[in-house]
Parts: structure tokens; sequence; C-alpha cells
């Protein structure tokens, strides 16, 4: 039988993964599928939001979310290690 401490760890770790994974999803289906119309009236550099988004900006979130997914997976680490 798995420890208490054992499954407060993968609770936490699953909790940053559906947080994560929303995340995710928001901006690569909402703002560059479902939203694309209405942020396609805003300009960023001289391209319309909507095609930034599903072309560089979700690779960019993308990528923003795997060194935050390191950080936090790295404290958790560091909190269950130092209770031992």
């Amino acid at each position: 039988m798995k420890s208490k401490k054992s499954n407060s760890y993968w609770q936490t770790n699953l909790k940053y993964l559906l947080i994560l994974l929303s995340i995710w999803f928001i901006v690569s289906f909402g703002f560059g599928v479902i939203l694309v119309d209405q942020l396609n009236s805003i300009q960023f550099y001289g391209f319309k939001l909507g095609f930034w988004f599903a072309q560089q900006g979700s690779i960019y979130v993308f990528v923003i979310l795997i060194f935050i997914y390191i950080y936090l997976m790295n404290r958790l680490d560091k909190n269950f290690r130092s209770d031992k």
C-alpha cells in the first residue's frame, strides 16, 4: 500500500499536470482555432494575433510551460525529500 506521503506527492503532481495541460489546451486549441477570428482583429508586431498564436505563440507558451513544470517538480521533489 502506498504511503500517505506518496499519495500526496502524486496528487500534487497531477494537479500541476492538469493546470499546465489546461493552459496548453487553451492556448493551442482555444486561441489558435476557436478564437482565431476574434484575435485576428488585434495586431501583434504587424501580424494578426490569431495567426501569431497559431504559428508561433503557442510554441513559445509550450516551451515556457516545460520550464514551469521543471521548476514546480524540482520544488515538489525538494519539499518531499526534506520531509524524510
